[in-house]
């Protein structure tokens, strides 16, 4: 049985599990708050006490949330941008924990647990920050940081849909800013089915969604990185 280290890195939590060859947690994920100020070294320290108690893996998957090309973070708006440009995470985490390692954006690695591979897919996260990922007939497509550019009212979507825009505006207005987004999100993408994952999305009331538009589990970003590593993933 080839088994998978699955690590989720988030702007307020790090969680991991390891995953059977079908997929299937061994164990329930293990949490632990994102320390901060963050930056590789404390990252990397946080994340051996995060997987000491875990069963034995054979690969390993991160989830980080910024912009990852080939394992190297180029952007981390929410845990330093310039503390983590240029960190080869693969490759320290290949290292730290003897096994191969891939690296992707966070919200591409819970779209592919997400998504159902068919037609143009939008995963979004609400959390600290606004993440998101584009799926074409289950591929992730180049990876855009959608929550960086303007929203409205010179906004941007980070800043506007975020987890302090949520402590500032309230639930009830915030909801209404989503609304907003996901019909401009249509007109951008022209999606098929969008996914809403993230920590906030449990402020959503999911009946209130439209058709083509569903929350998702937060374990998908924990999920997808049995995906990572699958033939048919760039």
């Amino acid at each position: 049985m080839t088994t998978t280290l699955s690590i989720d890195i988030g702007g307020s939590g790090l969680k991991a599990s390891v995953l059977d060859d079908a997929g299937q947690f061994l164990v329930p994920p293990e949490r632990l708050d994102t320390p901060r100020p963050l930056d590789p070294e404390r990252l990397m320290d946080a994340l051996r006490d995060l997987v000491r108690p875990l069963p034995r893996w054979d690969r390993i998957s991160a989830g980080f949330p910024g912009v990852v090309r080939k394992g190297v973070i180029r952007t981390a708006a929410n845990l330093g941008t310039e503390a983590f440009r240029g960190f080869d995470l693969a490759a320290a985490l290949a290292e730290a924990f003897a096994a191969p390692a891939r690296v992707a954006n966070d919200a591409e690695v819970q779209g592919l647990a997400a998504v159902s591979g068919k037609g143009v897919e939008l995963v979004i996260t609400l959390g600290t920050g606004f993440g998101s990922a584009l799926f074409a007939d289950g591929r992730p497509c180049a990876h855009l940081e959608i929550g960086h550019h303007e929203f409205r009212k010179g906004r941007t979507y980070e800043e506007a849909l975020g987890e302090a825009a949520l402590e500032h505006a309230g639930k009830r207005k915030w909801r209404r800013r989503v609304d907003r987004a996901i019909e401009q999100l249509r007109v951008l993408t022209d999606f098929d089915h969008l996914y809403i994952g993230g920590g906030n999305a449990r402020h959503l009331k999911a009946d209130a969604l439209p058709p083509d538009v569903s929350t998702v589990d937060n374990t998908d970003g924990i999920l997808g990185g049995f995906r990572l590593w699958q033939p048919d993933t760039p």
